[in-house]
């Protein structure tokens, strides 16, 4: 008995089925996708009909006492010296905000309540930057 061995043949991979799989899924794809418009929402806004004037919160707050316990706020006075009114002004001038620097200036014969009464109402309105500001004697220079 005679045995002769075949040669064998090359497996071959069939590209063809897995070509039109790729292809339908494609399709599937493309077909079953929802494009999504965006929507937009037109709005009208409303128009100033005058300019009004803004007025800015500043940059750093300054109490002045004078000799006779007037108090000044940014320059300006104060009708009387009442805790009361000096808390309402520096809400007014800080706009609430108490991160503000603030500066307290007496004269030298001020009395020093004055300069406590104002760290007091400062301290209670929640300033932590609170600076004292003096001058030197130019005849001790």
């Amino acid at each position: 008995m005679r045995l002769s061995l075949r040669a064998r043949a090359e497996p071959e991979v069939n590209m063809t089925s897995l070509i039109d799989v790729v292809l339908l899924l494609l399709i599937f794809f493309m077909v079953s996708t929802s494009f999504v418009k965006q929507s937009q929402i037109s709005i009208r806004l409303p128009e100033a009909e005058s300019a009004s004037v803004v007025e800015e919160v500043p940059v750093q707050i300054d109490i002045m006492i004078t000799e006779q316990g007037t108090y000044l706020v940014n320059n300006r006075e104060l009708v009387n010296s009442r805790p009361e009114t000096i808390r309402n002004a520096l809400q007014k001038v800080s706009g609430g905000d108490s991160s503000l620097p603030l500066t307290i200036s007496a004269d030298a014969n001020a009395r020093h309540q004055h300069v406590v009464t104002a760290m007091d109402v400062a301290g209670k309105l929640g300033f932590t930057k609170i600076s004292i500001a003096t001058i030197n004697d130019p005849v001790e220079q």
